[in-house]
C-alpha cells in the first residue's frame, strides 16, 4: 500500500494554469499525492535533458517522476486529463518553480536548517512516525531521505520567497474594505428576500385524536391572544411553544425567503414588521408567527464560534515531548472512567493563562487559533477530547464544550472583509508575479 506523509493540506487538483497559487510546489505535490512505490521509481528510462532554464536543465526523469505522483493523486480524484496534456503541465510548472529557486538564490532568500529541520520534524509528527521510523518508511517506499529533506528545503523556499515578494507587499485599506461592503449589497439587491420570523408551536403528535386537535388549537389561540394583548413573544414561546428555539425567544433569525417553510412566507407576504398571524396549521402543530424583520440585501456575516478549554505542557529540558504526551494521555484515561476533572486538572497542571478558569478559552471565531490547534479542535463533537497534540507552544489536552452559531459585530465584519479582500489581492498579485518570473527567465526547450 502507499504511504501517505502529509505536511499540507492537499491540493484539489493539479493546477490548469500558473495562477493556481493555493496549489503547493514540489515539496506538496510529493507529499500531498503520495510517495511512489519501488517500482516506479527504479524502472527508470535513459534520461536527457527536456529543457533548460536559464543555463538550468530540467531532465526527463525529473518530468516524469513528478508525472507519476501527480497521475496517482488525480487518479484517486477521477479527473486525471490526457496524459500528453498533463505532461506539458507538469513541465511547464517545473520552468516556473525552477525561476524561482533561482531567483531566491539571486535574493538569498534560503530557510535555515532549524526550519527544515522543524518541516521533517512535522511530517514525522503529523504522520504519527518518530524520525527514526519517518526514514524507515521513506526508505521502504523508495525514496530517499536527503532528497526528501531537499524537497521540503524547496518548498520552504519558495514560500518564503512568496512572503517576501508578494504577501508583505500587498495592502488593504479601508476603502476597499468599504467597496466589498457595497458590492456585496448591490449583488444582494437582485437576490432573495430576506425574513426573520419568531415562531410558536403547539406539537400535534400524529396519533391525537380530534378531540386532543381542538384542545390544541385553543393552545395555540391562547397564545396569540396572549401576544395581542402586549406580552413580550419571548416569554409567551416560552412558557407555551413545542419548538427547539425558545431559549432564542423563538426566533429563526434572518434568512433567505427559500430557506423557510412556504406556509411561513405566504403567511407573512402582506404582513409588516411586528406583525402577527396564526395559528397556521402543519404537519407539525400549530404555528403562531411573528414577522420580526423583512428586507431585501445582505445577511449578517455569521461564523460557527467553538468554546474549548484545555491543559497545555510546555516543553523543556525537564519535560520532553514524549513525556508530555503520555501524562496528557494520563489525564485523558483518568477524565473518560470518572477518576477526574478536566478543569481540576487544568487548574492544577496546565503552564497556560486559562488555567485559573479551569483552561476555559471562551468563545472563539476561526481563525484564533494557530492552525495545528484550530484543525484539531474543528474535528471535535461537543463533549469529545482529543488525543494529545503538539503545537508550536507545547502539547495540548484540548476538550470541546459547545459551539454555536453567532452573527459577528461590525467591527469583526470589516475584520473578516480585510481577510477576504487580503486573500483575493494577494492570488492577485501571486499570478502577476509568478507571470513576471516566468517572462523574465530564458527558457530552451529540447526534443
Amino acid at each position: 500500500m502507499t504511504k501517505h506523509y502529509f505536511l499540507f493540506p492537499p491540493a484539489k487538483s493539479f493546477p490548469r494554469h500558473l495562477g493556481a497559487w493555493r496549489v503547493r510546489v514540489l515539496a506538496l505535490m510529493l507529499l500531498a499525492a503520495g510517495m511512489l512505490p519501488v517500482a516506479a521509481q527504479t524502472l527508470r528510462p535513459a534520461d536527457f535533458i527536456v529543457a533548460v532554464v536559464n543555463s538550468e536543465p530540467i531532465t526527463n526523469n525529473e518530468v516524469q517522476t513528478r508525472l507519476l505522483r501527480i497521475e496517482q493523486q488525480l487518479s484517486r480524484q477521477g479527473n486525471a486529463p490526457p496524459r500528453d496534456q498533463l505532461a506539458r503541465e507538469v513541465l511547464e510548472r517545473l520552468i516556473v518553480e525552477r525561476a524561482q529557486l533561482q531567483l531566491a538564490r539571486t535574493l538569498g532568500v534560503q530557510p535555515e536548517d532549524a526550519a527544515v529541520d522543524q518541516a521533517v520534524a512535522n511530517v514525522a509528527r503529523q504522520n504519527q512516525l518518530s524520525l527514526d521510523e519517518l526514514k524507515r518508511r521513506l526508505a521502504a517506499d523508495g525514496m530517499d531521505y536527503a532528497r526528501f529533506r531537499s524537497d521540503l528545503r524547496d518548498e520552504l523556499t519558495l514560500l518564503r520567497l512568496r512572503e517576501r515578494e508578494v504577501n508583505a507587499r500587498v495592502r488593504v485599506s479601508e476603502q476597499d474594505i468599504d467597496q466589498f461592503l457595497r458590492e456585496r449589497e448591490v449583488q444582494a439587491l437582485s437576490g432573495p428576500e430576506l425574513l426573520n420570523m419568531a415562531q410558536i408551536l403547539v406539537a400535534v403528535p400524529e396519533t391525537t385524536t380530534p378531540e386532543q386537535v381542538s384542545v390544541l388549537r385553543a393552545k395555540a389561540e391562547r397564545a396569540l391572544a396572549r401576544l395581542r394583548a402586549g406580552e413580550a413573544f419571548a416569554s409567551v414561546a416560552k412558557e407555551m411553544s413545542d419548538a427547539p428555539e425558545p431559549a432564542r425567544g423563538g426566533e429563526l433569525g434572518l434568512r433567505p425567503a427559500d430557506r423557510l417553510p412556504t406556509l411561513f412566507v405566504e403567511a407573512v407576504r402582506d404582513v409588516p414588521a411586528g406583525g402577527l398571524v396564526g395559528p397556521l396549521r402543519s404537519g407539525a402543530g400549530f404555528h403562531v408567527i411573528k414577522l420580526i424583520e423583512k428586507k431585501r440585501g445582505v445577511a449578517a456575516f455569521n461564523v460557527t464560534q467553538t468554546r474549548a478549554r484545555h491543559i497545555l505542557l510546555r516543553l523543556s529540558l525537564e519535560l520532553s515531548e514524549q513525556a508530555a504526551k503520555d501524562q496528557l494521555a494520563d489525564f485523558k484515561r483518568r477524565i473518560a472512567s470518572g477518576q477526574a476533572d478536566f478543569a481540576a486538572l487544568a487548574r492544577e497542571h496546565s503552564q497556560d493563562g486559562s488555567a485559573k478558569d479551569g483552561g476555559d478559552l471562551g468563545w472563539a471565531s476561526p481563525g484564533m487559533f494557530v492552525p495545528e490547534f484550530e484543525q484539531a479542535m474543528n474535528q471535535l463533537a461537543s463533549g469529545q477530547i482529543a488525543d494529545p497534540l503538539v503545537s508550536r507552544f507545547g502539547v495540548h489536552l484540548i476538550e470541546v464544550v459547545q459551539r454555536r452559531d453567532a452573527a459577528l459585530t461590525e467591527r469583526e465584519q470589516r475584520e473578516a472583509v480585510r481577510n477576504i479582500v487580503r486573500e483575493r489581492k494577494i492570488e492577485e498579485a501571486f499570478n502577476q508575479w509568478l507571470q513576471d518570473v516566468r517572462g523574465r527567465a530564458y527558457v530552451e526547450f529540447r526534443n
